[in-house]
């Protein structure tokens, strides 16, 4: 590996391969040239750290010994799911306002189940990249009605849109991950956005972003560099004695995905099988294919070229994937994130010798965190189970409601994480009273065993709830037009594993502090090394890049800028 510089300064962790200056020494320029977000799908904070000893001196440990690290960060509302995350960190605001409320939706008006980024004005450049029903593990694209995509249900501005408007359209803005909805929310509605489309094996996007694809998106995607995984299995980076979790490669709570297994090597199998595409992704092929595509992004698109700063939002999916199959420790979870840190290490070297890691500023976060199977917290005593959430309307306390307002068919239609739905239809053509029906639903549910809270849209919209931290972070989750009748909270420990008809080991989007603990992570630019104790929360990164730039807020902006980074980019303007 060539030398990229002399490191100045002596680190608590070595960091050999990359060349960051240290506080105080100039920079060429006085705003970075590409400010980089990466985000981790179901990364818990303490997961790397236990495998430190492992890990790459220029990925993680880049990021922990050469950059500002915020120990103590959580996600600030209740349903911590994908899309709420991702777009929490692109806007600094909370889910009340900027409308991402959950993956999937019941909307009012059309009475329409709604996935968070489906647009139907705006289809798919490829007609054969859309979700297939019949082969879609993820639950929420297939709640989609529509194939089309585009950010216009998020309801504020992302900081990249702010930033596109500070420099009059000039920088370049890119969103990159395997799932659509971390690439759009990114991207915000300024930028444009590319994903991974398990239907065709390629990277594709949307008519709200082009009228066709750029030559070097058609070239990458000829290639075909999915489809070179034929035949080939997911196995063990190094021998199964060195890593923590090496005796647990096959536990019965986790999830045996036909053809796929629960034992490495996991096979991938024959390229024109029906699961080829989704089995790369439950893998950390679906990283590879990710960082892969945005290194040829940034050199196709001149990213980091010129004094204008550009932006690129990269979303790493495999963690998720890998997480809810076979939970967050587990053999599988353990080799894949040692996997990404090597991508991380080789992404960071990329731009080291293509931009120079000096003009790019660097943020990792994660959208949530992640919670233990039951299984496994079971063997440390702890009782955990799952909740069947599809039994709720045949429990006995909601029988006797029925008689109670005369209701002779069901009452609660469905449950859409974090939310509880109930028949509106059939209450309005009985004229009964929706918030008294809803708080006397929540009342009884609020009694079954394993759940924490059930409060009633009515008690939230009015602000009828009592204050406390639990209470708070629902009612930033509340958005009046998107939320459903009645907020679920679970006890700790207890978990919905029953995604629409997909079981899966490991889930995540309650409000406990193992879905709200997630890195923040600057590195690069003008950033200090040091590690800071207070709590922090992820409203803090889009403000904390806004002010770093100078430009104004996103507009539904709750977080305030961390005081460590603008310290050092304060002090690398004044050597300027």
């Amino acid at each position: 590996m060539p030398a990229l510089g002399k490191l100045i300064g002596i680190l608590s962790v070595s960091t050999c391969c990359l060349s960051v200056p240290a506080l105080g020494q100039s920079t060429e320029h006085s705003n970075p040239k590409l400010i980089l977000q990466i985000t981790v799908d179901q990364l818990r904070a303490d997961m790397p750290r236990r495998i430190e000893d492992r890990l790459a001196k220029g990925g993680f440990r880049y990021l922990y010994g050469r950059g500002t690290d915020y120990t103590n960060a959580h996600h600030p509302h209740a349903n911590t799911e994908t899309i709420v995350g991702h777009a929490t960190l692109a806007t600094g605001a909370y889910p009340s306002a900027h409308g991402m409320i959950g993956n999937i939706w019941l909307d009012r008006e059309s009475g329409n189940l709604t996935y968070n980024i489906e647009d139907a004005r705006y289809p798919l450049l490829s007609a054969d990249a859309g979700v297939d029903s019949k082969t879609e593990i993820d639950p929420t694209q297939r709640a989609a009605r529509s194939q089309g995509r585009s950010p216009s249900a998020i309801l504020v501005s992302t900081f990249s849109d702010e930033l596109a408007q500070y420099f009059n359209g000039q920088s370049k803005i890119f969103g990159v991950s395997v799932k659509d909805r971390g690439a759009v929310s990114m991207a915000g509605h300024s930028g444009k956005a590319f994903w991974f489309s398990k239907q065709s094996g390629e990277f594709v996007t949307s008519r709200f972003y082009y009228d066709q694809y750029p030559a070097w998106v058609t070239e990458w995607n000829a290639k075909r560099l999915a489809f070179s995984y034929e035949d080939k299995s997911w196995e063990l980076l190094h021998a199964k004695s060195t890593y923590l979790f090496g005796d647990h490669d096959d536990m019965e709570y986790e999830t045996d995905f036909p053809g796929y297994g629960r034992v490495f090597p996991h096979p991938f199998g024959k390229a024109d099988s029906r699961y080829f595409t989704t089995l790369l992704t439950l893998s950390p092929v679906g990283d590879v294919l990710t960082l892969d595509f945005a290194k040829t992004l940034i050199e196709k698109e001149g990213i980091g070229e010129d004094e204008i700063p550009d932006y690129l939002a990269v979303s790493f999916s495999s963690t998720d994937y890998v997480g809810h199959l076979f939970g967050p420790s587990s053999l599988e979870s353990e080799d894949n994130l040692l996997r990404l840190d090597r991508l991380l290490e080789e992404f960071f070297e990329y731009l080291d010798r293509r931009i120079g890691l000096e003009s790019v500023l660097i943020v990792l976060s994660a959208d949530h965190g992640a919670a233990e199977i039951p299984g496994r917290l079971n063997e440390y005593g702890i009782e955990a189970r799952y909740f069947k959430t599809e039994e709720i309307d045949k429990q006995q306390a909601i029988q006797a409601l029925k008689q109670r307002f005369g209701i002779g068919e069901e009452l609660v239609t469905g449950y859409y994480h974090p939310y509880v739905y109930l028949n509106r239809s059939y209450l309005e053509e009985r004229n009964l009273d929706a918030s008294e029906v809803e708080a006397a639903v929540a009342d009884e549910i609020a009694k079954f065993e394993g759940i924490a809270l059930a409060l009633p849209s009515t008690a939230l919209r009015n602000g009828n709830v009592p204050q406390t931290p639990l209470t708070d972070r629902i009612l930033r989750n509340y958005n009046p037009k998107r939320s459903g009748d009645i907020y679920l909270v679970f006890e700790p420990h207890w978990f919905v594993n029953d995604f629409d008809g997909l079981t899966v080991a490991a889930s995540h989007g309650s409000p406990w502090r193992y879905d709200t603990s997630v890195p923040i992570l600057f590195a690069g630019h003008c950033v200090t090394p040091q590690k800071v104790f207070r709590e922090v929360s992820t409203v803090d990164v889009a403000a904390t890049l806004a002010a770093v730039i100078g430009t104004k807020p996103p507009s539904g902006q709750s977080g305030n800028p961390l005081e460590e980074i603008l310290q050092g980019q304060s002090r690398c303007r004044d050597k300027n």
